[in-house]
């Protein structure tokens, strides 16, 4: 991927793609505000929900064994992924183990993030999503742009043409003049995943929460195919971020009120589904699986808790409200930032989990206006534009950073050096007084002669912008002249 700023270049002249972000951001942020406003409570749930996630993350090895030991008591058996590539390869081995060479797949963003569906499809095991957005997008060959509503970036049509055309090489196919209703859409899709989800023996989930002292996993979900994924099959395969996990059972009270809101504007999920360990034993009466394993995946996790500013971002939740109220990603959608994680979330969470080595994670810290609209509306109080400008710094900067569990030391990025030079420039005009006052008369002199526009490296800031204009004289020359030397 190139760096966000070419990326954002391209995407912002594709007048469909703006129009249908900027219609469906506007509509789920406005049903969002309403549903808000409606609890009297929210900032001290706002409150209750960092205080949480914060106290998990200070003591996250501890209340990790606590769900291992859970988990294997209740008959789960519970793996340990490193990386990307180790949890992949736990999965192929868990499927082939079973003989079966096809899965069914409820949306997960952390089986998106190690790329899953391609390890698999590398191993001959076909992985089927049964989330609509999901299934849109894997039927286009697309890749999701949004994290609650991957395929946010489509409109009706695009999805009818893309079910007339694929649908039939996937499995059953479209319904003859298959029009772009959506109830038509949704049904076509509906009859589309009914035949897999009574096939499949396997099915791969991720998890919204773990609980520590129960072992319990939850899924929430709006359209009921999680229910189907999570019940019918043999086995299931869940992989899930360490960061997910929450102490005890009380504490989803307050996530199971604060995530349908900030989501889907919804006072409470239509699915919400909790499973321990097994299932009954299965038979005539039985339900649920008769084999479930737990992958847990850092990928860069505990690293970034190392960071003191930058593990804020583990408290996500992944609502993603952020992206709905943020304006950069509204112009720009979610492809530019070369991750699952698009928009201020990904600005943030991206760059710490995979370093700032390539040209992409180094742009995104600076995909931002910093206006703030991201901190105010998320539901765990992560203070994006704070971790933002951390990042930039460490991108300018170089310095201390943990990679692989060791603290080392990274160089600047490339393309920086101006930057650096004039903040060099600044500190030393800043901490000689007397230099300052003389610049600043010496400015107010030439004011007339100030550029309307930046030559050099300051030319991309004035492309759009209008230099401000030099005032007559310095604050503190107005403030001697008029209030003279006294305190």
């Amino acid at each position: 991927m190139p760096a966000f700023p070419v990326a954002a270049r391209e995407a912002v002249r594709d007048g469909v793609l703006r129009a249908n972000l900027r219609h469906a951001t506007h509509t789920i942020r406005d049903k969002r505000a309403r549903a808000v406003a409606e609890l009297a409570d929210w900032d001290r749930l706002r409150a209750a929900g960092a205080a949480v996630k914060d106290h998990t993350l200070r003591q996250l090895d501890r209340y990790l064994l606590q769900l291992e030991e859970a988990v294997t008591a209740a008959g789960g058996t519970v793996h340990w992924a490193v990386d990307a590539d180790e949890a992949n390869r736990i999965v192929t081995e868990l499927v082939r183990a079973t003989g079966e060479r096809e899965v069914v797949k409820v949306k997960s963003m952390a089986t998106q993030e190690i790329g899953l569906n391609e390890a698999l499809e590398a191993a001959g095991i076909a992985a089927y999503e049964t989330d609509l957005a999901e299934l849109i997008v894997q039927l286009g060959h697309d890749r999701p742009s949004h994290i609650l509503v991957p395929a946010i970036h489509r409109n009706r049509a695009e999805i009818r043409d893309i079910f007339r055309a694929e649908m039939g090489h996937w499995g059953r196919p479209a319904p003859d003049r298959l029009g772009d209703d959506p109830r038509e859409l949704a049904e076509a899709a509906r009859l589309h995943l009914r035949e897999k989800f009574l096939r499949a023996k396997v099915a791969v989930s991720g998890a919204n929460f773990m609980v520590a002292e129960t072992g319990t996993m939850v899924v929430v979900e709006s359209e009921g195919n999680g229910r189907m994924c999570l019940t019918l099959p043999e086995t299931l395969i869940s992989v899930v971020g360490i960061e997910k996990v929450v102490p005890t059972f009380r504490d989803l009270e307050i996530f199971l009120q604060t995530l349908p809101r900030s989501s889907t504007a919804e006072r409470m999920n239509p699915y919400t589904t909790m499973w321990t360990g097994l299932g009954p034993s299965r038979g005539a009466d039985g339900d649920g699986p008769s084999a479930f394993h737990l992958v847990l995946l850092d990928n860069g996790r505990t690293d970034t808790l190392a960071d003191e500013t930058g593990r804020q971002a583990l408290r996500c939740i992944r609502c993603s409200a952020c992206l709905n109220v943020c304006p950069v990603y509204e112009r720009a959608g979610g492809h530019a930032y070369g991750s699952v994680y698009p928009g201020p979330i990904g600005a943030v969470l991206s760059p710490q989990l995979r370093g700032t080595d390539s040209e992409i994670d180094a742009s995104l810290p600076f995909a931002s206006t910093l206006c703030g609209a991201c901190y105010e509306v998320c539901p765990v109080a992560i203070d994006i534009p704070e971790i933002l400008v951390h990042l930039r710094e460490r991108v300018a900067q170089g310095g201390p950073v943990t990679r692989d569990g060791i603290r080392v030391r990274i160089r600047p990025a490339h393309g920086h050096t101006a930057e650096r030079a004039a903040m060099r420039a600044a500190r030393l005009l800043l901490d000689r007084p007397g230099a300052l006052r003389a610049g600043e008369r010496l400015l107010a002199r030439a004011r007339r002669l100030a550029p309307r526009r930046l030559p050099g490296p300051g030319r991309a800031w004035t492309d759009t912008r209008e230099l401000p204009s030099v005032p007559a004289e310095s604050f503190r020359d107005w403030w001697t002249r008029e209030r003279g030397t006294r305190r």
